[in-house]
């Protein structure tokens, strides 16, 4: 048998080779294939290497993708394991999402010396973070907060946080789970008025469009219930034209047949944040959650998150 039988295209972060082997040892186990055989390959991407300025202001949360689609659309890598939360709103012609694996918790941690909640921070504190959405969040909450950008991985910004560059920082729980920093959250964030990320806590696996041996391999490894989520909670966010650049929150969960969506926006500044939830069969994730985006357009108007 020729080696590599499958090439994984990944970010190189810690984080992200844990979930690109993660995808390793379940595809290798279902298509009966030694873990040899499949090859995980890291690839540097715009993201990464732009450290010196927020993702919002160099051109959106695709520059952790850009590099990687590149490999798999020249043949370079046959598959490309992303955190699903980095996936731009469209995806590039000739890609699509192949699998998910199952959703690891989906809530934002909160980590500091100092408090183990939002409102156990002292006054006027700094939080650092590069998250236009944890930032409105948490200045709705908590408009006496001093934000400070916090860019890096997610040991980077812990080891920025242990330096004192901030009073607190907010972290994925699905990313600190994966790599065994659970330990690191003082506390989490969720509840009315706070939502994670569109599609937090989800890998998504993606392959060329026209690739069906791959599609196919990916197929045995797909969680459908993931899938069904992740598709609603897409809808959503596309509705809302969202990217890194907008304070949006999303969150579908499923009950049997039965799919629940919930969104949030919320201005810049936190000064003012609309939301919206809907309900309906699995089947149609992908309506319910553009009807959930739908609402919050609407609520919001022209002009919502200019500031």
């Amino acid at each position: 048998m020729p080696f590599p039988v499958i090439r994984i295209g990944t970010r190189g972060s810690p984080l992200a080779l844990v979930q690109a082997n993660q995808t390793r040892r379940l595809l290798a186990a279902a298509l009966s294939l030694p873990e040899a055989a499949i090859l995980v390959v890291p690839i540097r991407t715009s993201g990464d290497r732009i450290t010196d300025r927020p993702l919002s202001e160099a051109g959106g949360k695709g520059l952790f993708t850009k590099e990687i689609d590149e490999a798999l659309l020249e043949g370079s890598v046959d598959i490309a394991v992303h955190s699903a939360k980095d996936l731009p709103t469209a995806l590039p012609d000739g890609i699509a999402i192949a699998a998910t694996l199952p959703r690891e918790d989906t809530r934002d941690a909160l980590l500091s010396p100092k408090a183990g909640s939002l409102a156990d921070l002292p006054e006027g504190a700094v939080l650092g973070t590069s998250s236009l959405r944890r930032r409105a969040m948490a200045l709705r909450l908590r408009p006496d907060l001093r934000v400070v950008d916090m860019r890096g991985n997610v040991e980077t910004r812990i080891r920025k946080l242990d330096e004192g560059l901030a009073d607190a920082t907010i972290l994925a729980m699905a990313g600190l789970n994966r790599l065994g920093l659970a330990d690191r959250a003082s506390g989490v964030l969720e509840g009315e008025g706070w939502l994670p990320a569109v599609a937090q806590g989800t890998i998504a696996i993606a392959a060329r469009a026209a690739d069906a041996l791959n599609l196919e391999r990916l197929a045995s490894i797909d969680h459908r219930e993931t899938s069904i989520a992740l598709r609603a909670e897409r809808a959503f966010l596309a509705v809302l034209d969202g990217s890194c650049r907008t304070p949006i929150g999303g969150l579908a969960t499923l009950h049997g047949g039965v799919l629940s969506m919930r969104g949030i926006i919320v201005r810049p500044d936190g000064g003012e944040a609309h939301d919206a939830e809907g309900q309906g069969s699995n089947d149609d994730a992908v309506a319910i959650g553009a009807e959930v985006g739908a609402v919050l357009r609407r609520a919001g108007g022209p002009g919502f998150f200019d500031g």
